[in-house]
């Protein structure tokens, strides 16, 4: 069966979406940008703030469903340039620490929602 996620500690979607999705055991969340879903604004500082902000918003994403960062089994991520793959990488090797990483796709992309400079949409698997 199907369930909406809906939470507020992550950013609503800005658009005719929701914020993830569970079925089977599986989540699809939407692509998360650096959105801080007190104020409802991207967060200022570029890439390196952007990333830790996007992982903020799919841990409370997770978290509503009773899962964490060890449940993510596949992360795609949307960078407005490439240069920033170091950022993005220094930031998953902080976040994960210990944790096995999940798979991972990067790819560049010309512009995303409300000029922001990374997303990251994710799977997690509740076991």
């Amino acid at each position: 069966m199907k369930k909406i996620i809906k939470t507020k500690k992550a950013p609503e979607a800005i658009g005719p979406y929701n914020q993830a999705v569970s079925v089977n055991g599986f989540l699809f969340t939407a692509g998360q940008i650096g959105i801080n879903p007190s104020t409802g604004h991207l967060v200022e500082g570029g890439a390196e703030k952007e990333i830790v902000r996007v992982m903020q918003n799919l841990d409370a994403i997770l978290d509503s469903e009773g899962m964490d960062k060890t449940h993510i089994t596949k992360l795609t991520v949307y960078v407005t340039d490439l240069s920033n793959f170091n950022i993005v990488n220094n930031a998953f090797k902080n976040y994960f620490g210990d944790a096995d990483f999940p798979a991972r796709s990067t790819v560049e992309v010309s512009a995303l929602p409300l000029g922001a400079l990374v997303e990251v949409d994710c799977i997690a698997f509740l076991s």
